[in-house]
């Protein structure tokens, strides 16, 4: 394959350069030269007027929308039902997963399991490995169980090799772990720079598309939680996924950030095993404490992940502090938690101005819907007045600054989730209350935060 020609391009003003330097010749920025295969000249056919345009390409026949069939997207299971779920029903023929994580987190063992899976059910798979060596990946299908898997194993990181072993092999699922350490004998930088890393899933993704592989990458992540290499690296994939939790608990999280082929914000919970990761079913029990009597400062929501309603444990600690109280939040938005102390003392006299605030979200579960704002509120009153809920009890509904309790989303959807664990006791915005009553579940329904804490004072 002869080698194409390269260029190194601004991103700041787009300015070129036939080689690499600290600074752009055109703006004068640092450090935003990058490299990128050089196009083609347009040759004769150069473009100098509307008309041109003709010259340049054969015109395309189009088509009103109206006349197109629309059709359901084919889904393949994976084998392993909470990956399923966040992927949309299964993986798609055709499509791009990039797939992101802290280093450890579970990444090679669940993409390795679900491979071996598809590779049961009867589905050719390939696992380009280019962190480990073979050896490394049959020590690890050894500690999941799968020491006789028939996966086929490659270990290489360079792009042509791998594109040419794909056409070889046809595979219909690829995992291509990472694409980091993938490199294009075009470019000249190092693997896991921005060009590499643009270019390598720019010829993969258009390899998936033209095939008809279904295709799952593997990204690093930077210290700040984000995936690493150039934005548009998301916006070429059809789905991003992100595996949450901490390293030293055994329950994971894996959330859809973006899905061509199904809802976003979807959870799916797995337990680290000495056999893998394997889904949890009732995934509430996580996030809910197991206290052998009610205990003041802590307060259950119904929180929705993509399409799961969800039980969490909301708690909150109110200590004495000194001139300069904390507030600390962990799980929850930590602005929203200043805004919430405000509105309780405007409009439920409840004062923390000299307390020290702490609220936290059990299990590692991170909630970003405002729809915890009277959980939150609840929790704070019933850790500074030292009593405790009662039990059965929960809570959901966002707080306004002018003390309004607003609607959740899919109110009726929580109330049933609650009641099919046994929670007798619930206080929601009045534009919440089911019109039918829900069979041992006791609902008062408030308009405004102070009627919300009087019905907890008369408990």
């Amino acid at each position: 394959m002869a080698k194409e020609k390269t260029t190194f391009t601004c991103t700041e003003c787009g300015g070129t350069s036939p080689r690499w330097l600290g600074k752009c010749p055109s703006c004068g920025a640092w450090n935003t030269l990058i490299e990128q295969v050089a196009e083609a000249g347009p040759g004769k056919n150069r473009l100098s007027a509307p008309q041109g345009y003709a010259g340049l390409a054969n015109a395309q026949p189009v088509l009103p929308l109206a006349a197109i069939e629309a059709q359901d997207v084919a889904r393949t299971p994976s084998g392993i039902d909470e990956l399923d779920r966040v992927l949309g029903g299964g993986i798609v023929e055709g499509g791009v997963v990039l797939i992101g994580g802290d280093p450890g987190i579970g990444k090679s063992t669940l993409l390795l399991q679900a491979m071996d899976a598809l590779q049961r059910a009867g589905l050719p798979t390939l696992y380009v490995t280019g962190e480990e060596s073979g050896a490394q990946v049959a020590l690890r299908s050894r500690r999941l169980g799968i020491e006789g898997s028939q996966v086929q194993l490659l270990a290489e990181i360079q792009l042509e090799k791998i594109l040419a072993t794909v056409d070889a092999t046809q595979p219909a699922v690829v995992v291509i772990d990472s694409i980091q350490t993938t490199y294009s004998d075009q470019l000249t930088s190092a693997p896991g720079s921005v060009a590499q890393v643009r270019e390598c899933a720019a010829h993969l993704t258009r390899m998936a598309k033209g095939t008809g592989i279904a295709v799952i990458l593997v990204g690093h992540v930077t210290k700040e939680g984000a995936l690493a290499g150039p934005r548009v690296l998301e916006h070429m994939v059809d789905t991003v996924l992100y595996f949450e939790g901490d390293t030293h608990s055994q329950f994971r999280l894996v959330r859809a950030i973006k899905n061509r082929f199904g809802a976003v914000n979807e959870i799916g919970v797995f337990a680290m095993t000495e056999k893998g990761l394997k889904g949890v079913s009732n995934p509430s029990a996580i996030f809910l404490s197991q206290h052998s009597e009610p205990v003041p400062g802590s307060c259950v929501m119904v929180t929705l992940e993509g399409t799961r309603p969800l039980l969490v444990e909301i708690q909150a600690l109110v200590d004495s502090g000194g001139p300069s109280p904390r507030r600390l939040s962990v799980g929850l938005d930590k602005d929203r938690l200043a805004m919430l102390l405000a509105v309780l003392h405007r409009h439920a006299g409840v004062a923390c101005m000299d307390q020290d605030v702490f609220v936290n979200a059990v299990g590692g579960v991170r909630i970003s819907e405002p729809a915890a704002d009277l959980a939150v509120m609840l929790s704070i009153t019933s850790s500074l007045r030292g009593k405790a809920l009662p039990r059965g009890f929960l809570a959901f509904g966002e707080v306004g600054l002018a003390g309004e309790v607003r609607p959740a989303p899919r109110g009726q959807e929580r109330l049933k989730e609650a009641a099919k664990l046994g929670f007798s006791v619930a206080v929601v915005p009045k534009a919440n209350a089911p019109k039918k009553p829900i069979e041992g579940l006791t609902i008062h329904a408030v308009e405004r935060v102070e009627e919300a804490m009087n019905v907890v004072r008369g408990l």
